[in-house]
């Protein structure tokens, strides 16, 4: 199994080959040293195991050539998710801490169980990414489980079955199983069928809020007492439909007495009439969550969960049917909750209420926190990664704002986004004092940092659009158009003043015309006038400067540049 010691080895061997770049010789041995400690000091622990190891790499890479050396540290760099420009290195990743192992020679195997009743949220980005990791830093194995045996209260949205693999696979983890619960009801009836005739499970015809009360005393049912015999009849004619809902349910046999009552003889199977997405009317008989999740847990070999630490009774309830089977309970997490300040308690119902009510377009719709939304306004799947593993796993509860991740993300796409104008609710002014018949052609860097990337190209003559806000608040003041000439803006017209670029002289974006453009935002709707060239950055995440970052989704039928806001 790769432990997270290979991780720490592989990060020893980025250290010192930037190190040998950076000084164009041998890499030294107290540098990486010290770049290991300041970038993760938990190693220090570990430092003189360690050691041997950074000597071994210093040794090895000593023998190369600066080719070599820099060819090595570029594919290495990449493959732990850093960004490699001039010889420098910036940090695009985090570890997350030691998984407990009770084997160390039993392979490691992770898994997300989502309800797919929609794609994924930025919550279960978390799982995803953490689960990934995990498998991905211990050579173990990734399971994608769909829990889809609710086809009533969650009921199962045909189409999140491939978005949640899409939105797996985007942001960098692709399953290396998929299960989908629906297609292994029959199994769970097998267990069902062994616990009653071991005896520990039964048949309950009670009306529900009798057993609650019965429950509530401390006291058993009259059919916690029924034979074998009496339990598989009541059983097999559940399974035949011979019962309505409500009026048979499988119980677990606990102990009635537990001082926690949701762990007193909990259902197991219950019925219910209703189509599934997936399988149709082909089963009445449903398991509860619980217990499909903790047999296919166990037949999945998975040997850790991370879970809410709201779920705690979850993992309670199935020892119960662990212990009757003899099987070892996976080695159990919890964390704590995600409050985003931006979403508050959104749901995935919710979301899906908003979206047949019209109030959203759609999963994607640049105000929800799912990750399809996400993807479309632009987030980069490692800004999502470095956010995630960054909230650690732990049980304290996390209020954080979507800043944070924007944070991240605004690392990554600096660098490469282009640059262009949007000038949104543009107002229309006539430059006075300027030969009208002239056309002057004005350059702007493609990105400012790197004018070897080019430059775009606006031809003006005396007619500009300004925003509406730069209108308000700079009537009666001299403001220079960016790359062009300083104007007075006096109402509906403008006069041309100099080119003299003059010190705290406001500076502002404009166009000479443009294509009808539109920005949707998680706050608003934006409408307004872009550059010509943006029409050629479909599925780019563009600057567009003084406004924000965006990503430019399509062209419309009529021309119009439909772009996704991604943040500041």
């Amino acid at each position: 199994m790769e432990k997270r010691s290979e991780s720490i080895n592989r990060l020893i061997e980025l250290f010192a080959l930037e190190n040998a770049i950076k000084h164009k010789s041998a890499p030294n041995f107290n540098s990486v040293i010290g770049k290991l400690i300041s970038e993760y000091p938990d190693v220090k622990d570990n430092i003189k195991d360690l050691a041997k190891t950074i000597q071994d790499v210093i040794s090895e890479i000593s023998i190369l050539n600066d080719a070599e050396i820099r060819e090595r540290y570029t594919m290495l760099a990449n493959s732990l998710g850093y960004s490699v420009s001039n010889n420098e290195k910036k940090k695009r990743d985090l570890i997350l801490p030691d998984l407990p192992l009770k084997n160390k020679d039993q392979p490691l195997v992770m898994r997300i169980a989502p309800n797919p009743n929609g794609p994924a949220t930025i919550g279960h980005a978390r799982g995803i990414i953490t689960n990934g990791e995990y498998a991905r830093m211990y050579g173990g194995k990734f399971i994608l489980r769909f829990d889809d045996t609710d086809p009533r209260t969650k009921r199962p949205l045909i189409d999140a079955y491939d978005w949640y693999l899409e939105d797996c696979r985007w942001l960098g983890y692709n399953p290396d199983e998929i299960v989908v619960a629906s297609d292994r009801i029959p199994i769970y009836y097998e267990y069902a069928k062994k616990l009653i005739e071991m005896g520990k499970s039964y048949v309950c015809l009670c009306e529900k809020d009798d057993f609650k009360r019965l429950k509530d005393n401390g006291k058993p049912c009259m059919h916690r007492d029924q034979s074998v015999e009496e339990n598989l009849g009541h059983w097999e004619r559940m399974l035949s439909g011979e019962y309505n809902e409500g009026e048979a349910v499988l119980r677990l046999k606990t102990d009635i007495n537990d001082k926690n009552p949701a762990l007193r003889d909990f259902v197991i199977f219950r019925i219910i009439y209703e189509d599934h997405p997936r399988v149709g009317d082909k089963y009445c008989v449903w398991p509860m969550l619980d217990f499909e999740s903790g047999i296919e847990d166990h037949l999945l070999n998975v040997t850790h969960i991370i879970r809410g630490k709201d779920l705690m009774d979850a993992e309670r309830k199935q020892r119960f049917f662990y212990n009757y089977f003899g099987w070892e309970y996976p080695i159990t997490i919890y964390w704590g909750r995600i409050k985003i300040y931006e979403f508050g308690k959104i749901s995935t119902s919710s979301i899906k209420k908003g979206i047949e009510e019209g109030r959203y377009i759609g999963w994607d719709d640049p105000r929800l926190p799912t990750v399809r939304a996400l993807k479309k306004r632009g987030i980069d799947p490692i800004a999502i990664k470095n956010f995630v593993i960054g909230l650690g796993v732990n049980r304290s509860d996390i209020s954080i704002s979507m800043e944070n991740l924007y944070a991240e993300n605004r690392k990554i796409i600096d660098n490469r986004a282009k640059r262009y104008f949007f000038v949104n609710d543009p107002i229309k002014l006539q430059v006075k004092g300027i030969d009208s018949s002239i056309e002057k052609n004005v350059h702007l860097p493609i990105h400012p940092s790197y004018p070897e990337r080019g430059y775009r190209e606006l031809k003006a003559k005396d007619v500009v659009f300004i925003t509406s806000k730069d209108y308000n608040k700079y009537m009666n003041s001299i403001v220079r158009l960016k790359g062009l000439f300083n104007i007075k803006i006096d109402k509906n017209e403008a006069f041309y003043v100099g080119d003299e670029i003059k010190e705290d002289m406001p500076i502002i974006h404009w166009l000479p015309s443009g294509l009808k453009m539109s920005v949707l935002s998680p706050e608003a709707k934006y409408d307004g006038l872009g550059e010509e060239g943006l029409k050629d950055s479909i599925g780019e995440v563009v600057q567009l400067e003084r406004f924000g970052y965006a990503r430019i989704d399509s062209v419309s039928n009529d021309g119009e540049i439909i772009a996704y806001f991604s943040h500041k």
